[in-house]
Order: C-alpha cells, then structure tokens, then sequence
C-alpha cells in the first residue's frame, strides 16, 4: 500500500488488518503517537488521517492506500505547542500526543473555538486530570494563530469512531 505520513511518501506490505497506531509505531519507527486502551476509548493514539482527527488503534491498513498521515513528529512548530509547555499541562505526559493532534485538528476546523466548542471536540482522556490546563492551552493558541478568513462551508465534525468509519457506518 501507498500513502503519505508527514509529507513523506510510504511503500509499505503490512496485512490489511494492522492498526495504523501499529504501521507507524512498529513499521516506520514512529513511536510519539501511544497505545493507551486499544479500544478507541482514551484518545492517547490520535493522529490525523487525510485532515481528520482519528483513533489510530481503530484504524486498519486497509484503509490507508492513498492516504494522507500526519503524527505528532509533525506537529512542531505550532502555537499549540508553546501553549502547552506555558499551561503546565504536561504531568506523565502519556496522552500528551493524541491530545495535541485533537487540539491541532481542533483549531484547523474552528481557529477561533468557544470553550463550549473546545469541551465538545476534546474527548481524549488524561489520567492526570489537566482539562483546565489543557482547554486554556487551546485558547491561547487560537490567539496565536491568524484572524481564520469568513467561512465558506461548515467545519468538520469532532473525531469520530473509526471502526464505523471504516466500515461505511454511522
């Protein structure tokens, strides 16, 4: 299968079944995005998959042909960053990369989020417990990033369940 992770194209045999969480960690030696539940729970393997926040763990191979992959190697740099490291909201650190992908996918859709539009996208868990932290993070990096241009069309929806997607669900 071909398809693309942080702008480098990739040439991979991996069976259809493999999480992607599994190819870049395993495959391309890509280990910033972590297995926290395996289940799609928790958040901790977010990546985007072509512009979409997405549960690494749910995602199988098959879906990646053609594809378009960007991890947390290729997050840096962003305002989101910077505003973490000022918040204080690292402590373990474990769920800090799927929550800066959810973060990053956050202000691509809406550069300008109410803390009730932060609240609805943010569903990764962190079992530290800095949701403040984290919300106010987000906040500030919106105020970093340049006035977003009128929109033209509704922004996407928050992450969603991969396996449905996959499947052509609901």
């Amino acid at each position: 299968m071909r398809f693309e992770v942080n702008g480098e194209s990739v040439e991979l045999e991996v069976s259809p079944d493999t999480p992607l969480l599994w190819v870049l960690r395993d495959h391309l030696g890509l280990t910033g995005t972590k297995f926290g539940c395996g289940v799609g729970q928790c958040g901790a393997c977010t990546v985007h998959l072509n512009g979409r926040a997405t549960r690494s763990c749910l995602m199988p191979a098959a879906a990646l042909e053609g594809a378009t992959v960007r991890t947390i190697e290729d997050l840096a740099p962003h305002p989101l960053v910077d505003a973490w490291v000022a918040a204080g909201v690292p402590q373990c650190g474990y769920c800090q990369s799927g929550q800066l992908m959810a973060a990053a996918a956050l202000l691509e859709a809406n550069a300008r989020p109410t803390r009730a539009d932060i609240e609805q996208w943010m569903t990764n868990l962190c079992r530290c417990g800095t949701y403040d932290r984290i919300r106010g993070a987000i906040a500030d990096a919106a105020l970093k990033l340049p006035e977003p241009p009128p929109p033209e069309e509704a922004p996407p929806e928050a992450p969603t369940d991969a396996v449905n997607d996959a499947e052509g669900g609901e």
